[in-house]
């Protein structure tokens, strides 16, 4: 094994290893925050606050009211939500009552959610309104029994709540009609005593989360996240950015859904331990109505994928907006391009820290430190606690600057995936040792860069492409909003290289493109084949999807 030479470029303060012992449980790093900020603001949503005080309250009662159905511990409970304020509420309550949280998307469809709720077991599930037709359309072939229904505005109160229900449901028609026989309002559920709890007091080795991997690559897969794993990612991540944060004086956006693992750690878990107010954005997909909200407050934190940051540098408003408060600003989820996050320290003034993890890693493994200046093309150093190295397909360690699969070592790696020991066995070794299938180098001072996801290289003539350079270099050319690299087939190379791009100018040509991509790439990297389209297949988190790019543009043909 290599040496842990990124010991040596941690910032100042930061520590080799952190402490398991300090939290039994998630539900004792919520506890503790709850005591010390009981007055303070955790959650914010269409203006509405909701204090730790009330969240602990809240949360109770709904713990409570799942043990009075006779649910016990170790059930598996569904959360269908958007970022609303029900969602922290519902996440603790299923915590506290010693049950394990199953996130779930509310954009599947109906077979994807018929297949996480058959796959995980789960006996309940709260979803949102507008999301129940789905439920409805596969719950009889389901294990189900409990199922509560919310609205947007159900916990906004009287009249904004009921107004934002009513012009939902009658006026934008937005809550398809839905036949759930036995549905409870959450609402009502709240109303239980909390003192009626009975505290399961959840240990390291309790399962606290089954996140059903993006399923990008084949059938979703339940990670089983212990509470132990999380409370690992939470002191690991706190201590990161412990340099820069102020207890009990931060305001963190959450724009990233909360079901997502990126936010659910970074944002809900890690700033509840904070004492952090937390901003959550129920549709960061409408631009000026996101910066507007941003705009109602004095953040001090952010974090996103490449492609909100994007999003927001190519509104107007946005760059009109105090960023005087922002300390932090934090990417994850997909690769950062260059050209992305020099913009954003030019509009913000604060460079954008890329990090790197895994559903399967809690899922931080790497960040890179909180006093960077400037974007370094880096997913950072290993965090507290964590080793990482970079394989050959023998599985030996590769030379300092060979590319490799990257693996990661360290109490943030999963439990396993439910029910899946085959697919387990295939990433996860006897030592510990995760195969993360990403592409990846490391460089003398311990810093990784990825190179790109193994099932995405593109071969030219024997030689390996990978998609992320190509899109980092037709990124930063002026008239391009986004772009996606795939490989093609090609009787005489094996592949070629094809750039699906949208423009941000209509003046935009492919000859033009194509010059600037001849001036910044080797011969055979450049895109053979150039299509603009007006949008890229996506995650509801912004991820582009390579593998239905592929489906949808994969012929050999230009704009």
């Amino acid at each position: 094994m290599t040496e842990k030479t990124w010991l040596d470029h941690y910032s100042e303060g930061v520590p080799a290893e952190i402490d398991m012992s300090e939290f039994d449980s998630v539900v004792d790093i919520l506890e503790q925050s709850c005591e010390q900020y009981a007055d303070q603001t955790a959650y914010v949503n269409f203006g509405r606050e909701m204090s730790y005080r009330e969240l602990d309250r809240l949360s109770r009662a709904f713990g409570a009211h799942l043990q009075s159905l006779g649910l016990e511990r170790g059930d598996r409970v569904a959360v269908m939500l958007p970022n609303l304020l029900q969602y922290p509420v519902a996440l603790f309550g299923i915590l506290r009552a010693g049950m394990v949280v199953v996130n779930t998307n509310p954009l599947y469809t109906g077979r994807e959610l018929k297949h996480q709720l058959n796959d995980s077991g789960a006996k309940a599930i709260l979803v949102l309104e507008n999301f129940a037709h789905t439920l409805a359309s596969v719950i009889d072939d389901c294990p189900v029994e409990h199922v509560f229904v919310t609205g947007i505005g159900d916990m906004l109160g009287f009249p904004k709540g009921t107004l934002i229900n009513f012009v939902l449901r009658y006026v934008k028609k937005e809550v398809p009609a839905y036949d759930l026989p036995g549905a409870r309002r959450f609402t009502e559920a709240l109303k239980t005593d909390p003192e009626r709890l009975e505290s399961a007091s959840p240990g390291h080795d309790d399962l606290a989360f089954l996140q059903y991997t993006g399923g990008t690559t084949g059938v979703s897969k339940g990670a089983m996240l212990t509470h132990g794993n999380i409370v690992a990612n939470v002191q690991q991540s706190a201590a990161w950015m412990d340099p820069l944060i102020e207890y009990g004086r931060e305001t963190i956006v959450t724009a990233l859904p909360l079901y997502h693992i990126f936010a659910l750690t970074a944002n809900c878990l890690v700033f509840i331990k904070f004492g952090g107010r937390n901003v959550l954005i129920t549709n960061p997909r409408d631009m000026d109505g996101f910066v507007k909200e941003l705009g109602k407050e004095r953040f001090t934190a952010i974090t996103g994928v490449n492609t909100l940051f994007n999003g927001l540098l190519n509104t107007p408003s946005f760059r009109k907006l105090d960023f005087s408060p922002l300390r932090l600003t934090l990417g994850g989820g997909m690769a950062v391009q260059r050209a992305v996050a020099e913009n954003w320290k030019k509009v913000t003034g604060v460079p954008l820290i890329e990090a790197y993890g895994l559903t399967e890693t809690s899922p931080a493994a790497c960040i890179n430190p909180m006093d960077l200046e400037d974007y370094n093309g880096a997913i950072g150093l290993p965090i507290c606690s964590t080793e990482c190295k970079v394989i050959d397909t023998e599985g030996s360690e590769v030379a300092i600057g060979e590319p490799g699969e990257l693996c990661i070592r360290g109490p943030q790696v999963m439990k396993g995936y439910w029910e899946r020991p085959e697919e387990t066995s295939k990433v996860l070794d006897a030592d510990g040792w995760l195969k993360t299938g990403d592409m990846a180098c490391r460089d003398e001072m311990g810093f990784f860069y990825i190179v790109d996801r193994k099932k995405d290289m593109i071969l030219v003539s024997g030689f390996n492409v990978y998609p992320n350079e190509i899109e980092d270099v037709i990124a930063a050319h002026p008239k391009v909003l986004e772009v996606g690299a795939i490989g093609i087939e090609d009787e005489k190379s094996g592949e070629l290289v094809k750039a699906v791009v949208v423009p941000k100018d209509d003046s935009l040509t492919v000859d033009e493109l194509r010059e600037h991509c001849k001036k910044e790439l080797t011969g055979y990297k450049v895109p053979r084949h150039i299509e603009f389209v007006d949008e890229l297949p996506k995650t509801n988190v912004g991820k582009i999807l390579r593998r239905e790019l592929r489906d949808r543009f994969g012929e050999a043909r230009s704009s």
